[in-house]
């Protein structure tokens, strides 16, 4: 498929193939974006949620008594690294109420000219409108069949009716959580919004609140709640965010179990007082929350726990890994 890219970065060029295709090529490989401008004007709060200060449960002391990780083949034991439960002090603090969206990375995007998430360049999704106009219409015709994927004849329509259908098609892409980015990609956002990412222990604390609750809604699994991955209603395994109202923790922040996992600013290293020793602790990996929709077969209540802790190579760009900001109270 022809690979999009926004205008005044890496240009279309109408009616040549072979350069777009060059052109991705070429990106593929480029060099990591630079560092963020200041922050943008628009920063606003009222879509995050205040954590008040104060001691919270964090981590746990569970033990795999089913034998789960031989069961299922997992690499590593499960639980050790949330061992030992303990007692955290934070002081306030602002959390997203939501995962960042589509929508609003996407502004990001355009307005500090970076790369395009790697989805974005085969699904539609970042074509500018001003490129559509430009662009000869075979090249248009083929980029609404294969990156739009329309249930309709396309060869026989106008320009203008394809634009209709390609930003329709953007504006329902809209409202999901922002995906594909790297940690470093993350940052920069949160940072531009005058933020910055939660640490690990302000993402539990916001998800569990301050007695330590298993799930963000309560003490009791229920699928029915959650994204994990399994409701034919979302063809990619991922909602729109806030699309689960009982998803919701003790602070009001919506989607810390399920839909998309999250970035956090810590390293993935051992708590405080635990005996549990990994090769992976260290300055190499950095921790997800939260458990996504993408993880199939494994979508086991136990991903989805408010202590459960994972970890990605900050460099990861993954469809099922998104992120929310958070910002000092004071």
């Amino acid at each position: 498929m022809i690979p999009l890219f926004p205008k005044k970065r890496i240009p279309l060029l109408v009616g040549a193939l072979t350069a777009l295709l060059t052109a991705c090529d070429k990106n593929s490989g480029a060099a990591a974006p630079p560092s963020p401008p200041p922050a943008a004007p628009d920063t606003v709060t009222e879509e995050m949620v205040l954590v008040s200060a104060g001691d919270f449960i964090m981590g746990s002391n569970k033990e795999d008594k089913e034998n789960l990780s031989s069961r299922y083949g997992f690499p590593a034991p499960l639980y050790l690294d949330e061992h030992p439960r303990h007692r955290v002090t934070l002081p306030a603090f602002y959390i997203d109420k939501y995962e960042v969206s589509n929508a609003e990375f996407k502004a990001f995007i355009f307005k500090t000219e970076r790369p395009l998430p790697v989805p974005w360049n085969y699904n539609g999704y970042g074509l500018t409108m001003e490129e559509a106009a430009r662009l000869d219409m075979k090249i248009l015709r083929i980029i609404a069949a294969e990156h739009f994927r329309f249930d309709m004849d396309t060869r026989t329509m106008s320009r203008k009716a394809l634009m209709t259908a390609m930003e329709a098609a953007q504006k329902a892409m809209d409202p999901y959580p922002a995906t594909g980015m790297t940690w470093a990609e993350a940052q920069a956002y949160c940072q531009w919004r005058g933020k910055r990412l939660p640490t690990e222990a302000e993402w539990e604390k916001a998800a569990r609140g301050p007695a330590g609750l298993e799930y963000p809604w309560g003490n009791e699994w229920d699928p029915t709640v959650t994204n994990t991955g399994d409701n034919e209603d979302w063809e990619e395994g991922i909602a729109p965010v806030g699309a689960y109202p009982g998803n919701r923790s003790p602070y009001g922040a919506y989607d810390m179990a399920g839909n998309v996992w999250e970035w956090t600013a810590d390293w993935y290293q051992p708590y405080p007082g635990s005996d549990y020793s990994s090769a992976n602790f260290g300055e190499k990996y950095k921790v997800i929350r939260g458990g996504g929709g993408g993880i199939g077969h494994y979508a086991l209540s136990l991903f989805f726990r408010g202590a459960a802790r994972q970890y990605a190579e900050p460099e990861l760009r993954s469809e099922d890994v998104g992120f929310r900001c958070a910002r000092d109270a004071g």
